[in-house]
């Protein structure tokens, strides 16, 4: 059961002067509980303690940064079913999914606590000339300063990790922007992080309408944004940010290519996971299948008989596998997008049927490619199906796009692979899976409108981190 209400946290300390946030269940439409939400003026003072902790959290050394985020991996599993619970309620999603997503958090964290101890340097030989004989060098890499953090709704807790865990790990105060939609996960990672002896001002979470939002893009004091989000915010947010650094995880529409050698089978089971995981609601999630013609028909028939297998409605339900978009607004928007595809010539494989907020797992085929459903993120559970005979042809239509985040291949061909890796204008090339699997360690981070920059923990640490170097002359 989530509380009546939650306070938002300033400077490590909660604070409950308003229940103004609404935080409605996404299922139900029933507001579930409310949540303080900080004005200007709090953000501003936020910012003010983050800055003021810097060098407490430059000095806190590696161990004490460890310990805090191992008790954070204690606490969050002592209450991993309180957190998947509220997850389901807040975003819709799935109990099964929720309970996955907690999982994340906790690997998250723990991966944070082993490279809390790890963050290391290296010694340069100079001598590479006349020049420098007698010189020798060495870097290592310290905290940026305050971070400001921005994040999404669809991964309310381990979207949030991948922004918390790292700023503990590397040692910078910071302060976060938790979507209002779904900020509760972001608000139980604040209590817990309050049991800790973090220095003062360590953190804040501060749930804010986005046009309170400013200072967390525009303040001078903080030294990185980390962004995650639509394309059309992110970009604005770096346009304004000044000399700041920027890291952006933006949007996607992901592509996979299903060739001639696959395990259909298998690539059923997984592009189905992909597809419709979550409603769809992953920058991640398969949007274009694009299917070897000498398999097409076998494929598109195995997908769409597993598609219509998937169990809609609650997410409550243990066996429900597709829930509610995060709103209905976004179920119409998905809704227009196939009714102009099916207009345009596309047809209509299943699915397609909205109710509210709900959306019915949707597959199309032969839509024309310069259609919205084909161009845009869609951002829900609808697929797009297409041929292809020539391989290079098929990363060709993957590349066709304005995003570039992860790209799927089924192949057992090493040539293919390589090709593939080779070619693709993506972040990460998945071999014999689907775009939509991440592990919480590895580089993730798309190219174009998809963003700059890179998660996953170490890689996190790096941005939040600077190299500063020494040189040591031997007359």
């Amino acid at each position: 059961m989530l509380a009546k209400q939650y306070p938002f946290y300033v400077a490590n300390r909660p604070e409950q002067p308003n229940a103004d946030l609404e935080v409605f269940d996404k299922y139900h439409g029933t507001v579930a509980t409310r949540v303080a939400l900080a004005d200007a003026s709090t953000i501003d003072r936020a910012i003010a303690a983050a800055d003021a902790a810097t060098d407490d959290m430059r000095t806190l050394p590696p161990f004490e940064r460890q310990k805090v985020l191992q008790h954070c991996v204690q606490r969050f599993t002592e209450r991993a079913e309180e957190l998947a619970q509220a997850l389901c309620v807040e975003a819709g999603k799935p109990i099964k999914d929720s309970r996955g997503e907690v999982t994340r958090l906790i690997d998250t964290f723990r991966m944070a606590a082993e490279e809390a101890v790890r963050m290391e340097g290296t010694v340069m030989n100079l001598e590479t000339g006349p020049r420098s004989k007698g010189y020798r060098g060495q870097y290592k890499r310290v905290p940026i300063g305050a971070c400001s953090f921005i994040s999404p709704f669809n991964f309310p807790l381990n979207l949030a990790a991948h922004k918390v865990a790292p700023a503990i790990a590397a040692g910078c105060p910071f302060v976060l922007k938790p979507a209002s939609l779904t900020p509760i996960g972001a608000l139980i990672i604040a209590e817990t992080l309050a049991e800790t002896d973090l220095p003062a001002g360590a953190f804040s979470v501060l749930p804010c309408r986005r046009d309170g939002a400013e200072l967390f893009t525009t303040d001078e004091r903080l030294k990185l944004l980390s962004f995650t989000g639509s394309p059309e915010v992110g970009w604005d947010l770096k346009a304004r940010a000044g000399k700041k650094k920027v890291v952006l995880e933006l949007g996607g529409n992901a592509a996979v290519v299903v060739h001639r050698d696959a395990d259909l089978d298998d690539a059923v089971a997984r592009i189905v996971f992909g597809a419709f995981y979550q409603s769809g609601q992953s920058c991640i999630g398969v949007q274009r299948i694009i299917v070897h013609s000498d398999v097409y028909v076998r494929f598109r028939d195995k997908l769409v008989a597993a598609t219509e297998q998937l169990v809609a409605g609650d997410p409550s339900d243990e066996n429900t596998f597709v829930g509610p978009l995060i709103s209905a607004k976004e179920a119409e928007r998905l809704e227009d997008w196939i009714t102009q595809a099916v207009d345009a010539g596309g047809r209509k494989l299943c699915g397609g049927v909205r109710d509210g907020a709900m959306l019915s797992a949707t597959l199309l085929e032969d839509v024309p490619r310069d259609q919205p459903i084909c161009v845009e993120e869609a951002f829900g559970p609808v697929a797009v199906l297409s041929r292809f005979d020539d391989f290079s042809a098929a990363l060709e239509e993957v590349n066709d796009s304005v995003f570039g985040l992860q790209a799927g291949i089924f192949t057992r061909d090493l040539y293919c692979m390589l090709e593939a890796w080779d070619r693709l204008e993506v972040g990460g090339v998945v071999i014999g899976d689907v775009p939509s699997w991440r592990a919480d360690n590895m580089p993730y981070g798309g190219i174009k409108d998809s963003g700059i920059g890179r998660e996953g923990v170490r890689f996190a640490m790096e941005d939040m981190t600077e190299i500063r170097n020494l040189v040591i002359r031997t007359p």
